[in-house]
């Protein structure tokens, strides 16, 4: 049995900024499904038959214009453009175009908005994954899951409102804990993660020869102590500090059940595919996704590694497309066949796109693409989104965005917001003698991508 007096306890301390939102939220929950390295958008969403014809010319350089190039490709004799091999098909009521790559996102097109012209400024992956979580690309400011958790709070105390999950084996890029961190926010509101092992969650389970009895007699008694230290001096770091040994006990309880899949139906295995029942797979944490967000996680990330194709682009991408495509559409479809999906919103992207040529040498079959962040796609799914939408345009080469319609990375973040019914310029904390805020001074809310 959990302690009710610690569960208010734990919730005492915790600050909530808004008593309410700003606006009537159209979601209560989000799952972002985080493609880190940079899917390319030629292989994936964005279709660019005219390419072929060009397939082997120098990418002309009134394209490229003033783009920033980077060190890997911007010294090469030449820039030779590269078409896709895969081949695109209209899907759905919509007609949205879909790779052959992603046959069963392919099924999902009426439920999802794609975004072809998200945009960026850092061509590099620390700096852009950086970015894309915390609204800058200078490490240090809170991510997004840590702004939604200080705002609005948790919808269940005994989970932590802010989970996430890596999909295990997965080399590339390095991702570093920053990008789901706290930054100046009290710590008790970064994410955590839960790992495929035995013990989810790191040092969660008592040592040896302590019971949970023992357990709430010592957070009793540290409570008792920081009440009378309050008294002459507040420590805010310990107030966080002690949330967080609250938060623990509570999830003592609770954090078995949610990782428990034995009930799960053999329909639901089906769905996501036989490697939801391996622990640690892309399948696996997205049905996981779906168990927390059931009971009330407020923001739920989960990262999958392996989009950077500076060499052998179709068959990486292929190999990546097969490792998530099922399970993106599984998660889709089973949080609408639940009733979940009108409340919930899925988003899937990485950090900025592919380049239009080739990075290295451009053969019969196979080549490389660079980074690329003039434009790039992301979908969105569920709560307050306007199904079967394709937002912006891009030219002939996917280089540049051809169309007023384009998401920054400004505009995203405040458009996740607006979903959940804060207006991103309210929500703001003050360090060092300003007011910061996950839109930084900039963002304009999407409203073409919503219901």
């Amino acid at each position: 049995m959990l302690n009710t007096h610690a569960g208010e306890a734990a919730v005492e301390s915790s600050l909530v900024v808004l008593g309410s939102t700003h606006i009537p939220a159209k979601t209560k929950r989000v799952i972002y499904l985080y493609m880190a390295g940079g899917p390319s958008q030629f292989e994936t969403f964005d279709n660019k038959p005219v390419m072929k014809k060009w397939h082997g010319d120098d990418l002309p350089k009134s394209i490229i214009g003033e783009q920033r190039l980077t060190g890997m490709s911007g010294n090469q004799s030449s820039l030779p453009v590269a078409a896709s091999p895969y081949e695109f098909a209209q899907h759905g009521e919509s007609g949205m175009e879909i790779s052959e790559l992603l046959p069963h996102t392919a099924k999902i097109v009426d439920e999802i908005a794609l975004v072809k012209t998200m945009y960026t400024e850092a061509i590099n992956h620390g700096p852009a994954n950086t970015f894309m979580q915390t609204g800058s690309q200078i490490a240090g400011r809170p991510s997004m899951g840590a702004w939604l958790d200080y705002g609005l709070g948790t919808g269940n105390p005994n989970l932590p409102p802010f989970v996430v999950m890596r999909t295990k084996g997965k080399g590339g890029q390095p991702l570093f804990a920053r990008l789901w961190g706290n930054g100046f926010l009290p710590s008790e509101y970064q994410g955590v993660m839960f790992r495929p092992e035995n013990d989810p969650v790191l040092f969660l389970n008592n040592p040896g020869g302590i019971d949970s009895t023992s357990r709430r007699g010592v957070l009793d008694s540290i409570r008792q102590l920081e009440e009378l230290n309050k008294q002459k001096i507040y420590d805010p770091q310990i107030a966080s500090r002690l949330a967080q040994y609250e938060m623990a006990y509570r999830m003592q309880g609770s954090v078995p059940d949610a990782v428990d899949i034995s009930n799960e139906s053999k329909a639901t295995f089906d769905l996501y595919g036989d490697d939801s029942k391996t622990p640690g797979t892309f399948a696996n944490n997205c049905l996981m996704a779906r168990r927390l967000a059931e009971r009330g996680v407020k923001f739920i990330q989960l990262y999958h590694q392996g989009w950077d194709q500076h060499a052998k682009c179709s068959g990486g991408v292929k190999r990546q497309c097969k490792e998530v495509d099922q399970a993106s559409a599984a998660l889709v479809m089973d949080l609408k066949q639940r009733g979940l999906l009108e409340d919930t919103l899925v988003i899937w992207g990485g950090e900025f796109g592919r380049t239009a040529y080739s990075q290295g040498k451009l053969t019969k079959n196979e080549y490389g693409r660079d980074h690329h962040p003039g434009c790039f796609p992301t979908w969105f799914a569920g709560g307050g989104i306007k199904g079967g939408t394709t937002f912006g345009k891009t030219d002939d080469y996917s280089y540049n965005i051809a169309s007023e319609d384009k998401m920054h990375v400004h505009d995203f973040h405040a458009t996740v917001l607006h979903l959940l019914g804060v207006d991103h310029t309210q929500l703001t904390f003050k360090f060092q003698g300003r007011s910061f805020r996950l839109t930084d001074v900039h963002g304009h809310v999407k409203h073409k991508i919503l219901s």
